[in-house]
């Protein structure tokens, strides 16, 4: 089998089906998908039940292990050759694995990464293009630089054994951060340079403000690194925006722009701009004659796109 696909997910139901069959749409590679349910308590029991896959497996958890040791517990059930963690109301291209696989096994490397977009309210509302392998690794220890965070990835099993399981010291984010460094401390990544990932950005997104500054610092602690402050205090904004905190946006977004990412600030304020342009109208695309954006819309629109919010 070529890869084990691992999803962990809770209470998130209105996002889960969406994002099982983005993973069950993948072409040109044997997969299974291992479904790890954190004891949830919504709908998800139900519609995992009513799924007639074989090439899905489900794990209940009567008790949430977090994050990390969901992952691992998934993992641990596996049987390919490569692993993807995809997250639970995130969705992927058709062509995301083949591509990613195809990639690193040319530059004979063990782990890939590819670009991605954001979404809201079935918007496409901003974009994260890969930066090149060498500045991805050089960028690590001050943030992560992978694109979609923990949903992006593929690992070689080999090199999975090699470097560990997800350290569970990250219980509430960040975890996909520390393995991405811990990978590049081994060997380059390859890169696919396409948007093969969407990530959903509403109100119920994991991180909050507290969890980014503890994950953050820990990052540091652990790799005697000094995190990119202008891009944590991007981070916090775009947190604060999610929960309706507007006054605390403004206040980190000043902060960022302090810290050196006053272009970064500029581009983040201008995706906003456009949702509020485009909001309501019938095109849903509001990155209109972008190709990136287009690109993603093509894979987007087939998964007929809703944020169940």
């Amino acid at each position: 089998m070529d890869v084990s696909i691992v999803i962990p997910t809770r209470n998130r139901s209105a996002f889960l089906m969406q994002t099982l069959r983005s993973a069950l749409r993948q072409q040109h590679v044997t997969f299974e998908v291992i479904v790890v349910d954190e004891a949830s308590t919504d709908q998800t029991p139900t519609l995992l039940t009513a799924v007639n896959d074989p090439r899905v497996r489900v794990i209940r958890h009567d008790v949430a292990r977090g994050l990390p040791g969901a992952r691992n517990h998934g993992a641990d059930q596996s049987r390919g050759d490569w692993f993807a963690f995809l997250d639970d109301d995130d969705l992927w291209a058709p062509d995301k694995l083949v591509r990613q696989i195809e990639a690193a096994k040319r530059t004979n490397r063990e782990w890939a990464y590819a670009g991605s977009v954001n979404i809201s309210k079935g918007r496409i509302t901003s974009s994260r293009v890969p930066l090149p392998p060498e500045e991805t690794v050089a960028e690590l220890p001050h943030y992560n630089a992978i694109p979609g965070g923990g949903s992006n990835v593929v690992v070689r099993r080999s090199a999975w054994e090699r470097i560990g399981p997800f350290d569970t010291r990250f219980v509430a984010g960040g975890e996909d951060w520390d393995l991405s460094i811990r990978l590049s401390q081994h060997g380059l990544p390859a890169c696919v340079c396409s948007p093969l990932i969407a990530k959903r950005i509403h109100a119920t997104n994991m991180s909050v403000t507290d969890n980014v500054v503890r994950l953050t610092k820990l990052i540091e602690e652990i790799y005697q690194s000094k995190a990119d402050g202008g891009r944590t205090y991007r981070w916090l904004a775009d947190i604060a925006l999610r929960h309706g905190q507007r006054g605390d946006a403004v206040r980190q977004f000043a902060n960022a722009a302090m810290r050196g990412q006053t272009h970064g600030v500029v581009s983040d304020l201008s995706g906003i701009i456009r949702r509020r342009v485009f909001h309501g109208r019938r095109h849903r695309n509001t990155l209109v004659g972008d190709p990136w954006a287009i690109s993603a819309w093509k894979w987007l629109r087939e998964l007929e796109v809703c944020d169940g919010n």
